[in-house]
């Protein structure tokens, strides 16, 4: 099999998902209703009502391909945040829309700036069409965009950015990506990764989305798989001007956001109940953690997403072994060791039962 396709494909480590609960069920004899999954950043409240209601009704037209322009959503959205319609693209999740953008900007050769720590899917979607990864050193676990605009040079296309970032939950305030922004080439498409703004405390908010008006290079990529609890139908978008949009339609799939996701999309963008309850479990669900691991003792990364990265122990098995020891009690977390981070695991925050059950299996799994 060696022999079959090109080795910049053979070279790629495929993505590691948190593991599903039947699967930790099976390995570890454990009941599934008893099992927490804290370990891929999902909303624990799940789906809203108001998109369940909307799946329903759209379930009679499921004989019918989907909208492939998703008319009615791209409306939702230009309405939500005050662009128009051509300047939206959706995706099978956020994912999808990094790596269409990937295909549609960077050839094989060509170079990708994306920081340290940041999010696996921007290495994979370089290593993918064979370009080149300019990986900047991160500072304080998070973006160094002094560092980034300097690394980029002649054979650069493509920078990406997350804000917040996953898996340290680092932020990085309005006024840095705009002097960021300033210092880049045109010719150079950045990509703001916006996947846990909804997170964001209100002081910290603020409407990148306008920001494409006056720079013709960005796009800015959001997701309804975390704050809005659609992880599971993959509804993801992003806001460009036109002459960017249409280039990464002609490389999106056709039908790639099916029809009961369009439906429950448009249905939880506005449901400003379910946010704000996601919004206050969240901002406690962090104190109950954070709170935890100032009790141990324990370095974590101040997160302003919907997860804390923690250092469980020094040592580079200090992961994997606390990982393990709370698997076999029936907690699911995320260790990081394929970032680089063997030392840490990254906790979701959970309802506040599902946070103090973690707690209780870590202060074992610590001894």
């Amino acid at each position: 099999m060696s022999k079959f396709g090109p080795e910049y494909v053979r070279a790629i480590a495929p993505y590691q998902a948190g593991k599903p609960i039947a699967e930790v069920a099976r390995e570890f004899g454990l009941d599934e209703a008893a099992i927490v999954k804290l370990a891929s950043n999902e909303n624990p409240f799940g789906l809203p009502e108001s998109s369940r209601q909307a799946m329903a009704a759209a379930a009679a037209d499921l004989g019918r391909y989907p909208d492939a322009n998703g008319f009615e959503l791209k409306a939702a959205l230009a309405a939500r945040y005050d662009v128009p319609a051509e300047w939206i693209t959706l995706g099978n999740g956020s994912n999808d829309i990094l790596e269409i953008a990937a295909k549609a900007f960077v050839q094989k050769g060509e170079a990708v700036v994306y920081s340290q720590y940041s999010f696996a899917v921007y290495a994979l979607a370089t290593q993918g069409l064979g370009a080149r990864a300019i990986v900047v050193p991160a500072v304080d676990h998070g973006h160094d965009l002094e560092a980034m605009a300097a690394a980029i040079d002649a054979d650069t296309r493509l920078v990406f950015i997350a804000n917040p970032n996953n898996p340290t939950g680092t932020f990085i305030p309005a006024a840095q990506i705009e002097a960021f922004l300033q210092k880049v080439p045109e010719h150079v498409i950045v990509v703001l990764d916006e996947a846990y703004n909804e997170y964001l405390a209100p002081e910290h908010q603020f409407e990148s989305s306008q920001w494409v008006r006056k720079h013709r290079n960005l796009i800015v990529s959001r997701t309804f798989s975390k704050a809005y609890g659609l992880a599971g139908l993959r509804v993801g978008f992003a806001i460009a001007q036109p002459e960017v949009t249409d280039l990464m339609n002609r490389v999106r799939q056709p039908f790639n956001v099916n029809s009961l996701a369009q439906a429950a999309a448009i249905a939880a963008l506005n449901d400003k109940e379910f946010l704000e309850k996601g919004a206050r479990n969240n901002a406690e669900g962090y104190r109950q953690l954070t709170a935890a691991f100032d009790e141990l003792g324990l370095q974590y990364v101040p997160s302003f997403g919907n997860f804390v990265l923690v250092r469980v122990g020094d040592d580079d098995q200090a992961g994997a072994r606390v990982n393990l020891a709370l698997l076999k009690q029936g907690v699911i977390v995320r260790p990081v060791g394929n970032y680089g981070l063997p030392q840490w695991l990254r906790i979701s925050i959970g309802l506040p039962e599902e946070n103090a059950a973690f707690i209780a299996a870590l202060k074992r799994a610590l001894g």
